[in-house]
């Protein structure tokens, strides 16, 4: 399933808009768990130019992968 959000938005509009999508998904076609998900992101500077991340060091970033929020035990339950 692909959710897209077109034209140039903030970081805050984005995460209201994913936030908003998610939930019909959710709401809609009664889908509650996913494996994972894939967000490509187009950086800009605000006037529609391309930025590229660099970290601390310098060194171009095009990847950021995190495990997700922490899940206590009773929610590993699947009945």
């Amino acid at each position: 399933m692909q959710i897209r959000l077109l034209g140039e938005v903030s970081f805050a509009e984005m995460r209201q808009a994913l936030f908003e999508a998610l939930n019909e998904i959710e709401d809609e076609f009664a889908i509650r768990y996913s494996r994972g998900a894939v967000l490509f992101i187009n950086p800009t500077d605000g006037c529609d130019e391309n930025v590229v991340a660099r970290n601390r060091v310098g060194r171009v970033v095009t990847r950021v992968t995190k495990k997700g929020p922490y899940r206590s035990a009773a929610d590993e339950y699947c009945p």
